[in-house]
């Protein structure tokens, strides 16, 4: 058989040559873990590879021949497991990029980035590129990776409550209330008539434990004999065996009850990111020859023009065509303030339309919009496992047997070596197995990366998986790219020095040879000239000079617009014009000398201000211990400027591979993490130990780096750093809590000090405290500093 690695490192079977993709739903699926079971069993039929599950959206994909394996074979197996299918329609499977941590560092995720060369200019501005990434790719880790994951017992099912059903409604919450009144009935038998009452608690005990020991035989018969199911029900029937009866019947109680508290507290992760994708209509309108109607809104085809009346959320991603109005982004990005937003601009679905009448043509399918694949990537960076839960799945693996082989030896060594009674140590050695399953050990990890990544998406801090969350945590320097990251990436005119003619005149010869341009430094000489009413006309026979600046005709007048060190070859500066410049640049702004006739007309100066909020930003990563550095390609001058007045580190004048080797020497020391626009900065991006990609909802944002900003803002840098801290924190008290009570338990268990309903209690109420300690993520807000 041919076999290919998965992303874990395993050996995997090979997706076979004459099989098809098929999808399911998997109903009951919470926790990796059940992921794991499902995996493990389906695997093993004959035909079946490339098994990917995603626990978030509870779905299973695979490669089948089905002249091997038909899919009825699938359902029936994963039905006996204890899960419902239901068959989902073939979808295209886009390009995954993994996560940077699981390829060696790889971090780059494959795209071909474009540049536009604006070097006719040579303002001394650099690193700004107008490049859209047109590739269509969506972020997803293995899902293999959260197959391999989980509590250690692939057995150890779930049933989440599915939306709009209360925990009553579902199979197991049902068993939880028949269970408890055979219980109590019994019980009541035994004040009543107390020799009925031992046959009273063997029946509810029964009726509890039957469907347990199903899934049991079932994961065994699968090749998985170690799961809590087989633990239950072994315990269980020796309980019976031995005369307990009552405590057998009592533990079977709670041990349902712990998986009902379970379920609920599990789908309280996954409602969040259920609430996310209601956000977006589930109708549209649509205007066809002048005539509207309503269609469904997952219907909408890329073209269609969807009218959007005040008041209502825009139905997909697209391009208004017609009107102005303020946009709520929030549901989005994050961000509270309404933008407003006019023709050519682009809107996101599940934005709300707060003032005018819009007409917007949709530019991406409903799977593909923005809110969709912030989905996506929620859901599928729980596949990326961070180490630490590696570390822990591993270590289950081993723990489990042992804790079984040690039940065996406290059952028999005492009585057969010391004289102890065959009945007291079987008891023992049946708590011991229950209160040594390690659920809440390995559940601590994964529920507490999913409600951090579900936190971090409402937030507008997207994460892809627990590797990078842990990276984050321990980031020691943050780099910033400056063009659009530190700063808004629009340069403006600041300041005009007239020298040999009038400054309106300055600006009318400047802006002639730059209109048409889309240079960033072109578009904001434009935009001075249209802020004062001077009129733009195009010069005549208008060119670039690379790498100096560009030349054009006006009235006659031969006009030259370059940086200072070139004009000076085209006129004379005299010291007025030399201490000018040196005045500018020292303030951290471009110069563009304008020349006419030979002779220095005047400077214009441009500068691109910071973010309004990148000194805060600076200010919270420095309070956090975190160091702060800008690379930048601009002039030394300009660069020192800009990062003395946000109170950090800066490297000037670098080139992209310079950037990169700037990276690689800083990441000797310790883990650094990349911020830049996830264009022209990706072999930076790539270089860190995380790339954060700063942007509003783009593909680019979603999908080049490790990680992304949502709301552009550099405070978000520190937010999401507070986040990542958060959760390992939470991710070590957690471990701390189950393993104390599992020590604690052991010891009092083999002493007999507690006994089996002491043992399930202890066991599931560890994993009911550690899930709804991580669940406490959900309300984390990040973006407060501490």
């Amino acid at each position: 058989m041919t076999t290919t690695p998965d992303s874990s490192g395993r050996t995997v079977p090979a997706p076979i040559s004459n099989s098809q993709t098929l999808n399911w739903k998997i109903g009951g699926m919470d926790c990796a873990s059940c992921a794991a079971t499902i995996r493990g069993a389906v695997e093993r039929l004959p035909g079946v590879s490339d098994v990917k599950l995603s626990v978030m959206s509870e779905t299973m994909t695979l490669a089948l021949d089905e002249s091997r394996t038909d899919r009825a074979a699938i359902e029936t197996r994963v039905a006996g497991l204890g899960y419902t299918t239901v068959a989902l329609a073939a979808k295209a499977v886009l390009p995954s990029t993994p996560a940077k941590a699981e390829q060696d560092g790889c971090g780059c995720s494959g795209h071909d980035h474009s540049h536009h060369d604006h070097s006719h200019h040579d303002h001394g501005h650099h690193g700004h590129d107008d490049a859209h990434d047109g590739h269509d790719h969506a972020p997803a880790a293995s899902a293999k990776a959260a197959a391999d994951s989980g509590h250690g017992t692939p057995g150890h099912v779930h049933e989440a409550t599915p939306a709009g059903m209360s925990w009553y409604q579902t199979r197991k919450g049902r068993l939880v209330l028949v269970t408890g009144a055979c219980l109590a009935a019994a019980w009541a038998a035994s004040l009543a008539w107390p020799t009925a009452a031992h046959w009273a608690f063997i029946a509810a005990c029964l009726i509890g434990i039957v469907p347990v020991a199903r899934k049991a035989f079932a994961a065994a018969s699968a090749g998985m004999p170690f799961t809590i199911e087989m633990l239950m029900t072994i315990a269980a029937t020796g309980a019976l065996v031995i005369g307990a009866a009552e405590e057998a019947a009592l533990v079977v109680f709670l041990f349902a009850v712990g998986e009902v508290l379970e379920g609920v507290a599990a789908d309280r992760a996954r409602a969040s990111i259920r609430a996310l994708g209601d956000l977006v209509p589930k109708t549209a309108i649509i205007e066809e020859n002048g005539q509207t109607r309503t269609v469904d809104a997952a219907a909408l085809a890329i073209g269609q023009i969807v009218l959007v009346r005040p008041g209502d959320r825009i139905p997909a991603d697209g391009e208004i065509t017609d009107g102005i109005s303020g946009i709520d982004e929030s549901p989005v990005t994050g961000e509270s303030v309404p933008k407003t937003k006019g023709i050519g601009e682009p809107v996101f679905a599940g934005s709300v339309n707060s003032e005018a009448a819009l007409r917007v043509r949709v530019t991406k399918a409903a799977e593909d919009n923005t809110i969709s694949r912030i989905i996506r990537l929620v859901e599928e960076a729980q596949e990326a496992r961070a180490p630490t839960e590696r570390f822990i799945d591993r270590f289950s693996r081993i723990y489990m047997p042992a804790i079984v082989a040690l039940a065996v030896l406290v059952a028999v060594i005492p009585p057969l070596m010391l004289g102890g009674e065959w009945s007291v140590w079987i008891y023992r050695a049946l708590a011991l197995l229950l209160i040594g399953c390690p659920c809440a050990l390995v559940i601590s990890v994964p529920a507490a990366i999913a409600a951090s990544l579900s936190t971090g998406a409402r937030q507008g801090l997207l994460m892809k998986g627990g590797v990078v969350i842990e990276a984050a945590a321990k980031t020691g320097i943050v780099a910033f790219d400056k063009t659009g990251t530190l700063t808004q990436g629009r340069p403006r005119v600041t300041e005009i020095v007239a020298l040999g003619r009038p400054e309106r005149e300055v600006v009318e010869l400047a802006a002639s040879v730059e209109t048409g341009s889309s240079h960033p430094l072109a578009l904001a000489i434009i935009d001075r000239a249209k802020a004062h009413a001077i009129p733009l006309r195009n010069a005549i026979e208008a060119k670039a000079i690379a790498g100096q600046g560009v030349t054009g005709t006006l009235d006659g007048v031969t006009i030259f617009v370059g940086a200072p060190r070139h004009a000076l070859s085209r006129a004379t500066f005299d010291d007025q014009a030399k201490e000018a410049v040196e005045r500018l640049e020292t303030a951290g702004k471009t110069v563009a000398a304008v020349i006419a006739d030979g002779i220095l007309a005047g400077l214009i100066a441009m500068r691109d201000e910071p973010r309004e909020d990148a000194a805060q930003g600076i200010a919270e990563l420095t309070a956090l211990g975190v160091r702060s550095l800008m690379l930048t390609g601009d002039n030394a001058r300009t660069g020192a400027a800009i990062a003395g007045s946000l109170g950090m580190e800066h490297k000037a004048e670098l080139m992209p591979q310079d950037k990169v080797a700037a990276i690689k020497a800083l990441s000797a020391g310790t883990s650094v993490m990349m911020v830049g626009d996830g264009i022209n900065d990706a072999p930076a991006l790539a270089a860190a130990r995380i790339g954060v990609a700063m942007g509003s909802g783009t593909d680019v944002a979603l999908e080049t780096a490790d990680a992304a900003i949502l709301k552009s803002r550099v405070r978000d840098v520190a937010a999401m750093i507070r986040l990542a801290r958060a959760t390992m924190s939470n991710i070590r008290v957690n471990i701390g809590i189950a393993l104390g009570l599992k020590a604690v338990f052991l010891v009092t268990t083999v002493f007999g000090y507690t006994g089996l309903w002491v043992a399930i209690l202890a066991d599931t109420g560890a994993t009911v405290i550690v899930t709804a300690n991580a669940l406490r993520l959900l309300r984390f807000n990040a973006g407060r500093s501490r």
